[in-house]
C-alpha cells in the first residue's frame, strides 16, 4: 500500500533549517523508506519507547526523522520532527532534546 507523507507545521520548521543537501537527503530517505511498509522495523527505521516526540524513528546518516500513522486517515504518515544526530546528542531546531 502506497502512503501519502504530511510534514507538520513544526517539521516544516526543523526542514528550512537544514543545508540544501541535508534536505535533499531527507527527501530521499523519505520518499524511499516511509511511502511503503512505514511500520516495518528495518536497520534505519525503528520503534521508539514511549516518548513526547514521535512512537517511529528514520535514520539518514546524521539525520533522524520522527514519524507517526495518522490514526484518523489511513495511509497517512505524519512527520512531526526532523533533527539532527552529533555523538549521543539530538538537536532539533538548535535544542538538545532528550528522547
Amino acid at each position: 500500500m502506497l502512503h501519502k507523507i504530511r510534514f507538520a507545521e513544526s517539521a516544516e520548521e526543523h526542514f528550512a533549517q537544514l543545508t540544501a543537501r541535508q534536505q535533499a537527503i531527507v527527501l530521499d530517505a523519505v520518499k524511499v523508506q516511509l511511502r511503503y511498509e512505514p511500520l516495518r522495523e528495518t536497520r534505519n527505521r525503528k520503534q521508539l519507547r514511549p516518548n513526547p516526540l514521535a512512537p517511529w524513528e528514520l535514520r539518514a546518516g546524521a539525520l533522524r526523522v520522527f514519524y507517526e500513522l495518522d490514526a484518523m486517515k489511513s495511509g497517512l504518515v505524519n512527520v512531526l520532527a526532523i533533527g539532527v544526530k552529533r555523538g549521543n546528542r539530538l538537536i532539533i531546531a538548535g535544542k538538545e532534546i532528550q528522547i
